[in-house]
């Protein structure tokens, strides 16, 4: 019922910026870059919290959260795991929203106890922009490293995603 095309394609580049940040950091020796992977996992873990505070907010259920990010870090596996499983419910929540219910507001509490109220269609923008801003904290540690991070920009997802768009018109 995709009723926001354009939505729904930020929440695939949202997943593949994921996957590849994820597969950059499954490359970096644990052991020789044990801070600086322990320091990512941290920022990816908050974006995954606040996924799954948000994605709670959405389907009107209650979440285990008091903070935005947990006291344990989970391993890169654990959390790639995870991430994955977030990603796919936004994805499938997404595709089944019509657009009265895109633009339904939903008041919910933030973990430090304010008043929140957004849309659906807000919500899911948020998701995207929330999880850009941190992967780009990610990124800086990467290119501390000297390493290149992932090229985490939307119209690289949309040429590797429709080859066709390269193509002169």
């Amino acid at each position: 019922m995709n009723n926001n095309p354009l939505l729904t394609s930020l929440l695939r580049y949202h997943v593949w910026a994921h996957e590849e940040l994820f597969a950059t950091l499954h490359g970096l020796d644990a052991q020789q870059h044990a801070a600086e992977l322990h320091a990512a996992l941290r920022i990816l873990n908050h974006i995954y919290v606040v996924q799954r505070i948000f994605l709670a907010h959405l389907q009107d259920v209650e979440h285990p959260y008091t903070a935005t990010n947990t006291t344990e870090t989970p391993t890169l596996e654990a959390l790639h795991e995870a991430m994955r499983d977030a990603d796919r419910a936004y994805l499938e929540h997404a595709e089944t929203l019509s657009a009265d219910q895109l633009n339904e507001r939903l008041p919910f509490m933030f973990v430090d106890g304010d008043h929140g109220c957004m849309s659906r269609e807000e919500i899911l923008a948020h998701i995207v922009t929330h999880g850009g801003y941190h992967r780009g904290a990610v990124g800086r540690i990467l290119e501390q490293l000297e390493l290149a991070p992932p090229r985490d920009i939307y119209t690289r997802f949309l040429h590797e995603e429709q080859p066709p768009r390269r193509e002169q018109q």
